[in-house]
C-alpha cells in the first residue's frame, strides 16, 4: 500500500469516528445543551475520536466503493451517536414534564422563564427539576456510563459496519412511554398535594364567603408545592438515577441487535 492510500484510509477512518461522536455531542444531556458554544462540542467530539482512533486503526480501516457508499457510511454512524443521546434525553423530558403539571396544578404557570436549552418559554418549576436532575445526572456519573457505552459500540459495531438496527421504532416508543410513567410517579406526591389543598380552599370558601380565597390560593398553593417538593426531590432523583442504567443498556442491546 503507498502512503497516499495508507494516509486516506485513516482520513476515512477519522471522519467515521468523529461522526459517530458527534451524535452524542449534538443532543446528549450536558454535551448537546445549547448552553454549550458549538465549537466547544465540536472540539470535544474531535478530541474523543483522536482518543479511539488508535483501537480503531489496529481493526483495519473500511474501503467504501463510492462516495454514495461513503455517505451512506456516515448517515449510519450518526444515527448511532443519536440513538444514544436522544434515549437518555427522553429521560430528561419526564422530568419537564413533571415540572409542567405541577406548574399548572399550583397556579405558577405564570411566571414562565425562557430556556436557552430548548430555545422556548418553559414552566419555572420545569426548569427546576431539569437543572436538579442535570445536577443529579452529573453525581451519579451518567455522561461517564453515555461515554462508556459509546465506547462499547465500537467494540462491537466497528466504524463503516453500522446499519440501521431492527427494533429501533420499538425502542423508543419503550423510552417515552417509560418517560411518561416515571414523570407520572414523580410528580405524584405534589399532584396529590396540591388537590387536596384546592380540596381544602373550596372547603374554607364555604364556611368563609368573605375571604378572598383567589389571593389566599396562590400563596397557599406555592407554600404547599415548595413543601412537597422539598421532600420529594430526593425520591425522584432516585427513580432516574435506577431507570437510567436500564435504559442505556437497552440501547446498546437495540444497537447491537440483528439489522433490518
Amino acid at each position: 500500500m503507498s502512503l497516499l492510500d495508507f494516509g486516506t484510509s485513516q482520513l476515512v477512518l477519522l471522519t467515521l469516528v468523529v461522526t459517530r461522536t458527534s451524535g452524542i455531542m449534538l443532543v446528549a444531556p450536558v454535551f448537546g445543551t445549547n448552553e454549550v458554544p458549538p465549537t466547544v462540542r465540536a472540539l470535544l467530539a474531535f478530541t474523543l475520536a483522536l482518543l479511539m482512533m488508535p483501537a480503531q486503526i489496529a481493526g483495519g480501516a473500511p474501503s467504501p466503493l463510492n462516495l454514495i457508499d461513503f455517505s451512506l457510511m456516515l448517515m449510519a454512524e450518526t444515527l448511532i451517536g443519536l440513538t444514544l443521546g436522544l434515549g437518555v434525553m427522553v429521560f430528561f423530558s419526564a422530568f419537564q414534564l413533571m415540572g409542567q403539571v405541577i406548574g399548572q396544578l399550583s397556579g405558577m404557570s405564570l411566571g414562565d422563564v425562557f430556556n436557552p436549552g430548548t430555545n422556548d418559554n418553559m414552566p419555572l418549576f420545569s426548569q427546576l427539576l431539569y437543572l436538579v436532575t442535570l445536577a443529579a445526572y452529573m453525581l451519579i456519573g451518567g455522561h461517564r456510563m453515555l461515554l462508556g457505552g459509546m465506547l462499547d459500540t465500537f467494540q462491537t459495531i466497528p466504524p463503516g459496519t453500522a446499519t440501521i438496527a431492527a427494533g429501533t421504532e420499538r425502542l423508543f416508543v419503550n423510552l417515552l412511554t417509560e418517560s411518561f410513567e416515571l414523570g407520572l410517579r414523580a410528580a405524584a406526591p405534589a399532584t396529590v398535594a396540591l388537590l387536596l389543598a384546592t380540596l381544602v380552599l373550596g372547603m374554607v370558601s364555604r364556611a368563609l364567603p368573605q375571604l378572598n380565597v383567589l389571593a389566599l390560593g396562590f400563596g397557599f398553593n406555592a407554600l404547599v408545592t415548595f413543601s412537597v417538593l422539598s421532600i420529594s426531590f430526593a425520591g425522584a432523583c432516585w427513580l432516574m438515577q435506577d431507570r437510567l442504567g436500564g435504559a442505556i443498556d437497552a440501547i446498546l442491546e437495540t444497537l447491537h441487535s440483528p439489522t433490518v
